[in-house]
């Protein structure tokens, strides 16, 4: 009788558990959710005209580089924070020294013809580079001729600098080519080779055809490449059309003929924003608007006073120059670093349109007015100066707003207008000018290394145009440009960007954005900060135009009793 009841006391609470266990489940409802799938054609409307699908000669094509983008791949590549990614290399290593540099392939990755990605196909690819060939600055052709290269077996290789160079990787973003299709080319006859009608590269598209009308080329259409290393992008198709400008490209968009704008200019994009199925995205671009200070020129030795520099810059209105000039098409600057990048310093010190504190600024510093003069003046000398800048339409309009706000707190802005070849190299790179107003672009360079434009070594004959002398910041640029940690190396440039807001060598006032459409149809498009107009495009395997309903099961909520 016990060891039954011990039985019966055994079944019981089981059969509790399972109640209770029975209880706490909830209900289950099954759903369908879209989900991305394969399919569909992308057709862009792209501004400017074909020239030569080969990464060798487009430097100063961009709707070339548009479409290489999609055929091509790069050893390296870089995100949105400018940190750089795996692209056709699975990885890389850096050599304590921060000299040699070691990377290995991926398995995977084959040319569209089928044929494997080797070490060849890289030191071919850096021949033509260096070669008469080619289109690639000098300045980089005169680095690669500096560096070691060593193959070391059919996947991997290695480069040893003549010294550590932390942006180094912004020099291996450069499309590989295929050297079993152009061995038996002269370099010199690259340009006038067939592959530039049909390239072959490893990217997410594979050149399908060219689209003609009347002999001249109109389009190039584009086919998913199910093979690429990354695994295949969604959309099926891409076809690009070329376009004289974005009011025509706008009108096909219109028509029904595209999908997308790959740029809406400022003439267009009020109509771009009105039409109901076209998404707008706006980026940052890799430039920056700039009023240049010669600080080293003794006609106006005022200039060298930090004090009056800031008074300059909290008198400048930047908000009504990137809203009505501009027409919002720009972001006011404070730091000679690109907001986005990882070592941009979000405290900097901000400048505001305050002409109070400007004026009080130069009270102090003892420019004052004279009787009967409505420019300051301080022992003897005016604080009069001229303005080099762009004869264009923009730039004039700036100009003009800038002498108009600088009057009200009594300087004198003469402005003195010239072509922009004629603003670079008339008179920035030979320091002949007093203040000048133009553009720093530092696009196909995500590195935010900006020694070159602020070094007092770059003072003479360099890119310091200001010709800025300071010792502290020049240090910390030094040692962000060899230092292989990028924790070490952001807090160097916030550093700088601490004393450049301190001293402003020169005056920031705004980076231009980029604007595009593409149609609301068209699913997983995202904009990121820019460094190449082209990076518009970086994130086209996450797009799609087609969705499948996926499966999934989800808990019942239970309803709720209000009390």
């Amino acid at each position: 009788m016990k060891r039954l009841r011990w039985q019966i006391l055994v079944v019981a609470v089981t059969l509790v558990i399972v109640a209770l266990l029975l209880l706490s489940q909830q209900p289950v409802t099954t759903i369908t959710l879209p989900e991305a799938a394969p399919g569909g054609i992308y057709t862009e409307a792209l501004i400017g005209s074909m020239g030569r699908l080969n990464p060798m000669l487009d430097w100063n094509n961009s709707a070339d580089r548009d479409v290489n983008r999609l055929i091509f791949s790069g050893l390296v590549k870089f995100d949105s924070r400018g940190l750089p990614q795996p692209d056709l290399v699975e990885s890389w290593g850096v050599s304590a020294d921060g000299k040699v540099y070691n990377f290995s392939l991926r398995p995977n990755a084959v040319w569209h013809d089928g044929q494997p990605v080797t070490s060849d196909d890289v030191i071919f690819t850096i021949e033509a580079i260096k070669s008469s060939g080619s289109l690639f600055p000098q300045d980089i052709k005169d680095l690669w001729t500096q560096i070691e290269i060593k193959r070391l077996d059919d996947k991997t290789f290695q480069f040893t600098l003549p010294e550590p160079f932390s942006p180094f990787l912004d020099y291996v973003t450069f499309g590989i080519l295929p050297k079993h299709l152009l061995e038996n080319i002269p370099a010199d006859q690259l340009p006038n080779a067939e592959f530039n009608l049909k390239p072959v590269g490893t990217g997410p598209y594979k050149f399908d055809r060219l689209l003609t009308s009347g002999g001249q080329i109109t389009g190039v259409v584009l086919t998913v490449n199910q093979e690429y290393f990354l695994g295949p992008a969604f959309v099926e198709q891409v076809v690009f059309r070329y376009f004289p400008n974005s009011a025509t490209a706008l009108d096909a968009y219109r028509q029904g003929e595209v999908m997308g704008v790959s740029q809406l200019t400022q003439d267009v994009l009020d109509a771009a924003l009105q039409e109901p199925g076209l998404s707008v995205y706006t980026s940052r671009l890799p430039q920056m608007g700039m009023i240049f200070l010669n600080l080293n020129n003794p006609a106006v030795a005022f200039l060298q006073d930090a004090n009056l520099r800031r008074a300059l810059m909290l008198g400048v209105n930047r908000t009504v120059i990137v809203s009505h000039i501009l027409k919002g098409q720009a972001i006011i600057a404070d730091s000679p670093i690109l907001p986005g990048s990882w070592a941009y310093y979000d405290e900097i010190e901000k400048f505001p349109y305050d002409p109070e504190a400007a004026t009080q600024i130069l009270n102090k510093e003892g420019y004052v007015f004279t009787a009967g003069s409505t420019v300051r003046s301080k022992d003897g000398q005016p604080l009069a100066f001229t303005l080099v800048h762009p004869d264009d339409a923009i730039h004039t309009q700036i100009a003009a707003a800038i002498q108009a706000d600088w009057a009200l707190i009594g300087v004198q802005l003469n402005l003195q207008p010239v072509s922009y070849d004629a603003l670079v190299n008339n008179h920035l790179a030979t320091r002949s000018y007093e203040a000048a107003l133009g553009d720093l672009n530092t696009s196909r360079t995500p590195d935010p290394d900006p020694y070159l434009f602020w070094h007092q070594a770059e003072a003479t004959g360099g890119q310091n145009y200001s010709q800025w002398d300071n010792r502290t910041a020049s240090e910390f640029l030094e040692t962000g440009r060899t230092a292989a940690d990028f924790n070490e190396r952001a807090r160097l440039y916030k550093n700088f960007q601490v004393v450049f807001a301190k001293e402003l060598p020169s005056l920031p006032l705004y980076y231009p954005v980029y604007s595009y459409g593409v149609d609301a149809q068209v699913q997983g498009v995202q904009v990121a900060p820019m460094y190449d107009v082209s990076d518009r495009l970086a994130l086209i395997n996450e797009w799609y135009l087609v969705t499948r309903r996926a499966l999934e099961e989800q808990p019942e909520t239970a309803p709720t009793t209000a009390p």
